[in-house]
């Protein structure tokens, strides 16, 4: 996903990780799963606030600078829960470093990217190098540890996480200030080298687990048919809007995606996303729910960097700098707000917390040409991160609650691919904002965040209809 935040249930998915033989340094396993992973959490936030400095450098249009973004989300939403499963069978730590060091190679691909069409290629395998270290990265956290060591081990995976998340967009703005757009990705290849270095020194060598054959058409099907969506949306939100190329990119798209839902049912609970799953009306609530809130928030991402930097002139240090807030209060709110929603259960919070983050995008309505921080941009986002803190911590325990032992792995992975998923159809969608200049980009921004505040609102209906509380267990006689 393309903002600081993470999806709470990638740390789900190191809590179920089975145990292996413990490392002689676990510490050190620790250390080279958070650095894997940070590689991610940089590169989902920093290049938002560089989309200006390269869209000047490279020429690139409205359309382009949306497919700098969904170019890296796209094959990391769709080929996720596969990276995942490669790894289960081939080997975690042979794919932790395979993909780390894939990611090195492409951020140096992005930074000497001479065009538009370089850089995309160059952003796609980055996506594709993030699907195969994220799900094996947390899958050797939680191996590596049990019981309270694997507790406190997931929390400073997500602490830190978090932390390089939200200074990314500081420090590449600050990069960018110095002079270059292209030092927001050389910044990766010092964190991917510690990384490879850390981990085939101290992670165990590879045992496969499973023996089942991956789940290559499913993956296939997925991303096509994402990418023709996503292309499809870029170019119909565009000055050209939806011409008959576009429709039938999206008519190809339904299709594509149909036939995964065909291979899905075939290949029953071997499937990447078992069809079982949606036999539970929580499980869909919090999908549609995930996808309406991580796509919003996707957009402001996006949105708020490139409009302060084109309207109101901020640097682009400045820029970064404004979105701190949000997950700082995210973080001092959310264990509160979290251990509230174990005491009365999810589906309130999980209802209310996105009409909460809905109002900070009514309030996001008032920023304009000018956009002082303190008392347009700020309320804003503070609102905002409040409302989230109420709806992102108890978003992994109903997402495990809402379906059955056997299928939990499945319905984090596949809930954390959604966030994804939300934030690359969001961006598809912003062409007519990134197109426009001057006081036409207030008004295009303005108008996609009444449609993020509408989607808001979608998430909380979805939570409230769909969403069922588990039932009170009964009072001892």
């Amino acid at each position: 996903m393309n903002t600081p935040l993470q999806s709470p249930c990638d740390a789900a998915t190191a809590q179920r990780a089975q145990v292996r033989a413990a490392p002689a340094h676990p510490s050190l396993v620790l250390a080279a799963t958070i650095l894997a992973s940070s590689l991610a959490f940089v590169d989902g936030s920093v290049v938002n606030v560089g989309l200006p400095a390269i869209g000047r450098n490279l020429g690139a249009d409205a359309a382009g600078l949306q497919w700098v973004i969904n170019a890296y989300l796209l094959p990391l939403s769709a080929l996720l829960l596969l990276g995942g499963g490669a790894g289960d069978r081939f080997g975690r730590r042979r794919f932790l470093i395979v993909g780390t060091v894939l990611f090195g190679v492409t951020s140096v691909a992005c930074a000497l990217a001479t065009n538009v069409t370089s850089l995309l290629l160059a952003r796609f395998l980055q996506g594709v190098s993030s699907a195969l270290l994220m799900p094996n990265s947390l899958a050797i956290l939680g191996a590596t540890f049990q019981g309270e060591a694997k507790g406190r081990a997931v929390g400073i995976w997500a602490a830190t996480g978090a932390a390089v998340g939200a200074a990314g967009p500081v420090l590449g703005g600050w990069l960018i200030d110095l002079g270059s757009w292209r030092g927001i990705f050389l910044i990766n290849v010092p964190l991917a080298a510690a990384a490879i270095v850390l981990a085939w020194r101290n992670i165990p060598a590879d045992r496969c687990l499973r023996v089942q054959p991956l789940d290559l058409a499913g993956g296939l099907w997925a991303t096509f048919g994402l990418g023709a969506l996503t292309w499809a949306l870029t170019v119909g939100s565009g000055r050209s809007g939806w011409s008959t190329a576009s429709l039938t990119a999206a008519a190809a798209a339904l299709i594509a995606l149909g036939v995964f839902l065909l291979v899905e049912q075939r290949r029953g609970e071997r499937a990447m996303m078992p069809l079982a799953l949606f036999a539970s009306s929580s499980f869909i609530g919090l999908t549609l729910l995930t996808l309406f809130l991580y796509g919003a928030l996707g957009a402001v991402f996006v949105l708020i960097p490139y409009v302060l930097i084109e309207t109101a002139h901020y640097s682009a240090t400045a820029a970064g700098a404004a979105l701190l807030p949000l997950p700082v209060v995210l973080a001092v709110t959310s264990p509160f707000l979290g251990g509230l929603a174990g005491r009365i259960g999810p589906r309130w919070p999980l209802a209310i917390g996105p009409l909460i983050v809905a109002a900070g995008f009514g309030l996001a309505l008032r920023i304009g040409a000018h956009a002082d921080y303190w008392t347009e941009v700020l309320p804003a986002l503070l609102v905002m991160a409040f409302g989230l803190s109420g709806a992102v911590a108890p978003l992994t325990t109903a997402i495990l609650s809402s379906v059955d032992a056997a299928h939990t792995g499945s319905a984090s992975g596949f809930n954390s691919a959604v966030a994804r998923s939300g934030g690359l159809i969001a961006t598809a969608l912003l062409g007519s904002v990134l197109a426009a200049q001057g006081l036409s980009l207030v008004a295009t921004f303005h108008i996609a965040m009444l449609a993020c505040a509408l989607a808001c609102v979608a998430a909380s209906a979805s939570a409230y209809f769909l969403l069922q509380d588990p039932r009170p267990a009964a009072a001892p006689r």
